[in-house]
């Protein structure tokens, strides 16, 4: 757990569905690398096809933000045949070249997802707990509630 001046930090990780549902989620110290985490959150999504045999391991597109693109990281997705989505860090120049490009990346469902956390969950934001395994159960838990609600309801 990293401490700063305001006390600990801690950032959720999470892998959603393009339905905005949770797949799996991490947690890391504020002050860590958010890139080191992509491929621990694929090793741990197993895709349902509803076919018989071995689940799929492997997304077909992976969207992110500005916070993990790398070249590395590009090119270890795309060794596993999965498409990135990451939007170019935009480095400040007095003359840029070219023209610039718009590209847009379908972030809003990730969002949605921490959008629920906080209005559901509301000791997810705050974080009462000392322990980090204590935080990890809780965030497990209001996931596997997520999806027993979505399997109950939709």
């Amino acid at each position: 757990m990293a401490r700063g001046g305001k006390g600990k930090g801690i950032l959720i990780h999470s892998l959603t569905a393009g339905d905005g549902m949770p797949l799996a989620h991490r947690t890391t110290p504020a002050n860590g690398d958010e890139r080191a985490q992509v491929m621990p959150l694929l090793d741990a999504v197993k895709v349902r096809t509803g076919t018989r045999g071995r689940p799929r391991k492997r997304l077909k597109v992976l969207a992110t933000d500005k916070g993990y693109d790398a070249k590395a990281l590009r090119q270890r997705l795309r060794q596993r045949g999965i498409r990135p989505q990451i939007p170019k860090r935009v480095w400040k120049t007095k003359n840029p070249r070219g023209r610039p490009i718009k590209k847009t990346v379908p972030r809003f469902q990730a969002e949605r997802t921490f959008a629920w956390f906080q209005k559901k969950y509301r000791r997810l934001v705050v974080r009462w707990e000392r322990l980090a395994a204590c935080f990890v159960a809780f965030l497990a838990l209001a996931t596997i509630h997520m999806w027993v609600h979505r399997l109950l309801v939709g």
